[in-house]
């Protein structure tokens, strides 16, 4: 029989090991809002409404979560971001 402080443990490291990274866009003055768009469906696979939102939140927040997920899978979607001009990072 297992405590619960033994259960909690190993729900911990189960968590830590699938966890996901985020690609975050940051706003900046010099994209137009349809080349940011046309990215992030190019890049993100966003369908036009989610990169629109996207876009829309970048510009008036600063920074937006674009993608999440493995960072294998982030890592060339983070590069083609940064191909085209846009400012965005891989966070934990």
């Amino acid at each position: 029989m297992s405590t619960k402080e033994e259960v909690l443990e190993q729900k911990k490291t189960v968590t830590k090991k699938n966890r996901d990274h985020e690609i975050v866009l940051f706003n900046d003055d010099y994209n137009t809002f349809d080349h940011v768009i046309e990215t992030l469906i190019y890049a993100c696979d966003h369908t036009p409404e989610q990169a629109e939102q996207c876009s829309l939140l970048v510009h008036y927040k600063g920074k937006c979560t674009v993608k999440t997920g493995p960072y294998n899978d982030l890592k060339p979607r983070c590069s083609k971001l940064l191909e085209a001009g846009l400012n965005a990072e891989i966070t934990d």
